[in-house]
């Protein structure tokens, strides 16, 4: 392994990093296994992508067959590209009746900007003061999560999004501070000359750590922004495709009602996959301007893989799967809360969970690594988020069933107890 990190090194470079200290090399993977070059199985608890499981029989043959029949320039016709689209706006509200196709969610979040640019006539934009949508330029520039080195661009403002599990306020006080804050935010674009073209969230805040919210606050931001001229985009590259149980959208859950909606590569199982989703109204505002295509984006190909995600979906039951095995999980990542005092509470819903550390109240970034890792010794993979990196990030595959939550609870519970304060 050391002879290939050096080769990576000298390749790739060492700043894409790499999980854990010591890393771990992967030659197969099927459902919610990955098996190492040593042959040793683990248990994945962490990768979305992969949504309806690693490898999926149904998925690599529509993609397959599709690759032997035809793959063509977007700018043909063809009626598989057709129906897959009437089949992915069939699971969005009425509304929300056209698609554009890219190949990636940092594409999909750089064209919903762009989109919103054009419309709004502004520039100015709202994120949270710690969030990632993508690698482009211009996402770079608003990007506060992670470490880039480009500035904050000059037309970007933060919002700070409160989590009422670590604030001693009272809701109402956490409220009134944060649409205050908002408040100034889009007064600062505005006498700037910025404007405000959008505001782009993922609404549940998973990188954030995914806060407990203020009643109100996800309505107060879009009403907000919708009334100083902006446009409410919703990132559902982490949060979509039924994760949360309850919704087939991260942004239905919180009640919002966007006007764009960005999607990753969750929606083709890890094939290349994007896509802006929007209004005639807004398509046909943007469209006559802009020649828009995309070479391969939403090609034939794609479109059988994307097909098939959203049938192996449906046949099997997948988003009332994660219902069902979020709500234990859930329980039981509660009960480990109440059991230890490092552990503040358990977050999330459905298959898109969390436990956040401390220590005397305060972030326990250290903890939740060593739990990281004592969770990979005991073979079953998972991650960290949050703006300080404590809390602990399950986010499995959607295909993750009954049959593995006791391994990854046992392992999780043996882990705690394991731990050292």
């Amino acid at each position: 392994m050391t002879d290939l990190i050096t080769r990576r090194n000298r390749t790739i470079g060492p700043y894409s990093p790499l999980f854990y200290d010591e890393p771990l090399e992967f030659v197969t993977a099927k459902g919610v296994w990955f098996t190492d070059v040593h042959g040793e199985k683990y248990l994945d608890g962490y990768n979305n992508v992969p949504h309806v499981g690693h490898c999926n029989d149904r998925v690599v043959k529509a993609m397959c067959d599709q690759a032997q029949r035809l793959n063509v320039h977007t700018r043909y016709l063809n009626a598989r590209v057709v129906e897959y689209s009437e089949a992915l706006l069939a699971t969005f509200e009425p509304r929300l009746d056209r698609v554009f196709y890219g190949n990636s969610g940092s594409e999909a979040n750089e064209l919903a900007l762009r989109i919103s640019r054009q419309l709004t006539g502004a520039k100015g934009l709202i994120v949270s003061d710690f969030s990632y949508h993508g690698t482009t330029i211009s996402l770079a520039e608003m990007t506060t999560g992670l470490t880039t080195r480009e500035p904050l661009a000059p037309h970007v403002r933060t919002l700070r999004i409160p989590d009422l599990d670590a604030d001693p306020r009272t809701e109402d006080e956490v409220l009134t501070e944060t649409l205050a804050d908002l408040d100034a935010a889009i007064a600062s674009l505005q006498e700037s000359g910025h404007g405000i073209s959008a505001c782009l969230f993922d609404w549940l805040f998973s990188t954030e750590g995914m806060p407990r919210l203020p009643e109100g606050l996800v309505a107060g931001i879009a009403e907000r922004v919708k009334a100083a001229g902006g446009m409410v985009i919703a990132d559902e590259v982490q949060s979509g495709f039924g994760r949360t149980g309850t919704h087939m959208w991260g942004y239905q859950r919180v009640g919002l009602s966007p006007d764009l909606v960005t999607l990753g590569k969750p929606m083709g199982n890890g094939h290349p996959m994007s896509a802006v989703i929007t209004s005639a109204g807004v398509m046909d505002e943007f469209g006559p301007n802009n020649e828009f295509f995309n070479t391969f984006a939403g090609n034939p190909v794609s479109a059988a893989v994307g097909q098939a995600v959203l049938d192996e979906m449906a046949d099997k039951n997948l988003m009332e799967q994660a219902r069902s095995l979020g709500e234990t999980a859930l329980s039981q990542l509660q009960r480990f809360a109440d059991e230890y005092d490092f552990v503040r509470t358990a977050k999330g819903a459905g298959m898109f969970l969390g436990l956040e550390f401390v220590r005397d109240t305060q972030p326990a970034p250290d903890l939740t690594k060593r739990v990281v890792e004592a969770m990979k010794a005991k073979h079953v993979i998972i991650s960290r988020i949050g703006r300080d990196d404590n809390v602990l990030k399950v986010r499995p595959p959607l295909a993750f069933g009954p049959e593995e939550l006791p391994q990854l609870l046992g392992a999780l519970g043996e882990s705690l107890t394991e731990l050292e304060v």
